[in-house]
């Protein structure tokens, strides 16, 4: 279990350096809640380009129902995967960080997907959310 729990600790510095360094809190549950901050500000970012695609896809219902149900799909794998990815430490302390940091990293990820889709040319084959 000790062995665990220092290359839990090594992963969690290398990972998210910044993390333990903003936090004022250094306590598990101050770091867990610094954790959640940064996941909060990261899907408040996501809900952000979502709302801008919609906003483009405004007279498109098709589209935009495919969008929701992608979004809808993607939000359920992404918690799934984020409670696998931490279910080593189910029940410790540390569960709700390794759940958070997760979330933020997956949420970041898509957020840039979803960018993409705000860049992309219109007529391109991979361009379902035309520009303005």
């Amino acid at each position: 279990m000790r062995l665990f729990a220092l290359v839990a600790l090594a992963m969690l510095g290398v990972a998210t350096p910044g993390l333990a360094l903003d936090c004022k809190d250094q306590t598990q549950s101050g770091l867990n809640q610094c954790a959640d901050a940064s996941y909060q500000k990261a899907d408040a970012a996501l809900n952000g380009a979502y709302k801008q695609i919609l906003h483009r896809l405004k007279d498109d219902a098709a589209t935009t129902k495919l969008l929701a149900q992608a979004q809808k799909a993607w939000i359920a794998w992404r918690d799934a995967e984020c409670t696998f990815a931490a279910s080593a430490s189910v029940g410790g302390s540390i569960y709700p960080m390794e759940v958070s940091i997760c979330l933020e990293a997956q949420t970041k990820k898509r957020t840039q997907d979803l960018g993409g889709y705000l860049k992309c040319e219109e007529g391109g084959l991979g361009c379902p959310v035309p520009a303005e």
